[in-house]
C-alpha cells in the first residue's frame, strides 16, 4: 500500500529521519567525507549542539537559517538542527552571484547565515544590507573578529536537545529553484514531505536499504542531492558519502567512488558524459561497488545510456522530479526501463498531459506535463502571479512537454517555453539537439530561438566539440549536412555557433536564457 501523509503522526519532526537510527545503529558510520567520518550518534550530538546554539542566538519557531557551504558535515548538522528546533532550513546554491545571494537572503528573511570561509568574501558586501540577518557563523578558517567560528560557536553547547513539537504540515525547509529561467524562486517543504519522498522514491522505487552507501554529484542544496544522498539513506539507516568538489571534475568524482566504494550513484547527464570522455576510465578507476545509478536534472540521451552500460555493465535509471515536488515523481525502474524515456509515474503520484486549453491530449500527442502528489509544494514565496500559473488546484504545471507512448512510457520533448514557432510550425529544440549530438564530433549542444533580419524566429544551434576537434569549415559543413539529412527544412538550424562550454546549473540543467542573450 502506498504511504500517505495521514500515516504519519499529526505532530512529526523530520529530524526523526536521523534520530530513529540511534535506537539500533548509533555507532554505525552515517557519513564519510574527506573532512570527517561520523557515526549517527556523533551526528546527532552535533545537531543538538547546533540547535542549542541557534536557540541561544534567538532563532525562533518558523524563522530561517541559511547554509552557504560546500557539502560538509557542518551543512548537514545545521540543516537538521534548524528543523529540530522548528526553524526553516535553507541550503543555498554555492555557484550564484552576489546579487542573487542578496535576493535570496532578503526574500527568505534569513536570521542566521552559516557560511564557509571560501564564500565569505562573495557575500560580505551584501550582509549589511539585510535587516533581518542577526548572526553570521563561519565554517573553516575565520580571521575576522566580526564573525564567530562554527566550531567555537557550538563548543560550549550541550549534546541534549528535545525536538520541537512540529505539526507534520509545518514548513521545515526552503529551497530555491536552480534558475534556468531567471532569478531563483523560493519553494517551501513541510516536515511530512521528507519521510513520504524517502519511502515513495528511496525505498519503493530505488530499493535503498541499510546495506547501501550513497554518493551524489548533485549538491545538498538541490532537492535531488539532499534526497538521494541524505534523506533516502538515513531513512533506512544507510551511509552517505559527501563530496565537496565540483560536479564536472570527472576524475575527482571517479576517485571518490574508487576510495569510498558507494553502491548507489546519484548523478546527472553532463557528468556521465564527462566521465565517459575520459579514456579507459573503467580501467583506471574501480567502479565495481556500484549497483544502481540514477540520473535527473535533464533527459539522459539514449547514446549516453548505452555508452555507460557498455563501459560499466550498469543500467542508469533516468528520472524526472522538481523542486516543487521535492524529488522524483516519474522514473525508469530496475528491470523495467526504456533508454531515452523518463519512465512511468511512481507510486503516490499521478501525471497528465494537457493542451494549451487545459484538455487532456490523446496518446502519442505532445502535451504539457502536470503532476500531483502529497509532497507537492503549495506556492512560490512572494510570487503570486507565477504561483497562480503553476499551482493549479491539486495539479502542478511543470513547464515540461511530454509524449506518452502505447506502452505507458513518457518521452521528454522539451520545455514549454523553449518550443519555437517557425514558419507557422512548432519546432522542438530537443529534436535538433538529438540529431547534432549523434555526430562523433559533438560533445554537447543546445538550440534556442534567434531572430533573423526580418524579425522572424529561427533555430540557432550552439555546439561544443569533443577534445581534439577544432572548429573549422569542414566540421561546420559536416554538421549542417547531417541536419539537412535528418530534419525537415523548417527545423534545420539557420545558424551554428561553436562554444567551449554551455551554461548550466550545478545539477547540469541547461540555462537556455543565457544562450538567448549570447
Amino acid at each position: 500500500m502506498t504511504m500517505k501523509a495521514r500515516d504519519l503522526p499529526t505532530y512529526y519532526n523530520m529530524c526523526d529521519i536521523l534520530e530513529h537510527n540511534l535506537k539500533h545503529r548509533a555507532d554505525k558510520t552515517a557519513l564519510l567525507s574527506e573532512h570527517a567520518s561520523l557515526t549517527f550518534q556523533e551526528v546527532s550530538n552535533q545537531v543538538n549542539q547546533v540547535g542549542n546554539a541557534l536557540i541561544r542566538v534567538g532563532v525562533r519557531f518558523g524563522e530561517c537559517v541559511a547554509i552557504l557551504c560546500p557539502d560538509r558535515p557542518e551543512w548537514i548538522t545545521t540543516f537538521f538542527a534548524t528543523a529540530k528546533i522548528g526553524g526553516i532550513a535553507l541550503g543555498i546554491n554555492t555557484l550564484l552571484k552576489s546579487e542573487e545571494y542578496d535576493h535570496i537572503l532578503r526574500d527568505a528573511r534569513v536570521r542566521v547565515l552559516v557560511v564557509h570561509d571560501s564564500m565569505l568574501a562573495l557575500v560580505e558586501p551584501i550582509l549589511g544590507l539585510n535587516n533581518t540577518l542577526t548572526k553570521v557563523i563561519v565554517v573553516g578558517v575565520n580571521e575576522d573578529a566580526n564573525y564567530k567560528n562554527f566550531s567555537d560557536w557550538i563548543a560550549p553547547e550541550t549534546t541534549n536537545l528535545d525536538a520541537e513539537k512540529t505539526h507534520r504540515d509545518d514548513f521545515c525547509s526552503l529551497h530555491y529553484s536552480s534558475g534556468t529561467t531567471g532569478l531563483p524562486k523560493g519553494v517551501f517543504h513541510s516536515h511530512k514531505d521528507y519521510p513520504l519522498i524517502a519511502q515513495l522514491s528511496g525505498v519503493d522505487l530505488f530499493g535503498i536499504s541499510e546495506n547501501d552507501r550513497t554518493f551524489s554529484v548533485a549538491k545538498l542544496f538541490f532537492v535531488y542531492g539532499i534526497g538521494g544522498n541524505l534523506i533516502f539513506p538515513w531513512y533506512v539507516g544507510a551511509s552517505c558519502v559527501l563530496y565537496a568538489g565540483a560536479p564536472r571534475q570527472a576524475a575527482a568524482v571517479l576517485k571518490t567512488i574508487d576510495k569510498f566504494k558507494p553502491t548507489i550513484f546519484v548523478c546527472v547527464p553532463t557528468v556521465y558524459g564527462a566521465i565517459l570522455s575520459l579514456p579507459n576510465f573503467d580501467e583506471r578507476y574501480d567502479v565495481s561497488s556500484l549497483r544502481l545509478c540514477m540520473s535527473a536534472g535533464e533527459p539522459l540521451p539514449e547514446r549516453l545510456w548505452y555508452a555507460w552500460k557498455n563501459a560499466t555493465g550498469i543500467e542508469i535509471l533516468d528520472t524526472i522530479g522538481c523542486t516543487e515536488t521535492y524529488h522524483t515523481f516519474m522514473a525508469n525502474r530496475p528491470e523495467e526501463l526504456r533508454p531515452g524515456s523518463s519512465g512511468k509515474p511512481i507510486g503516490g503520484y499521478d501525471v497528465r498531459l494537457i493542451d494549451d486549453n487545459g484538455e487532456d491530449v490523446p496518446q502519442g500527442v505532445v502535451g504539457n506535463l502536470m503532476v500531483r502528489g502529497e509532497t507537492t509544494a503549495l506556492f512560490y514565496l512572494h510570487q503570486s502571479e507565477k504561483t497562480r500559473q503553476t499551482f493549479q488546484g491539486e495539479w502542478l504545471l511543470t513547464g515540461d512537454q511530454y509524449l506518452k507512448d502505447e506502452s505507458g512510457y513518457y518521452w521528454h520533448k522539451g520545455r514549454a517555453d523553449d518550443m519555437l514557432k517557425v514558419g507557422g510550425l512548432w519546432v522542438s529544440p530537443m529534436e535538433i539537439e538529438e540529431v547534432l549530438s549523434g555526430h562523433e564530433f559533438v560533445a554537447d549542444c543546445a538550440v534556442v530561438g534567434h531572430y533573423d533580419d526580418a524579425g522572424l524566429i529561427k533555430p540557432k544551434a550552439f555546439v561544443s566539440l569533443r577534445n581534439g576537434i577544432t572548429p573549422c569549415d569542414h566540421v561546420l559543413g559536416q554538421l549542417l549536412k547531417l541536419c539537412a539529412k535528418k530534419l525537415d527544412a523548417h527545423s534545420r538550424p539557420r545558424w551554428l555557433e561553436f562554444i567551449d562550454d554551455l551554461p548550466r546549473t550545478a545539477t547540469g540543467k541547461l540555462q537556455r536564457f543565457k544562450l538567448r542573450e549570447h
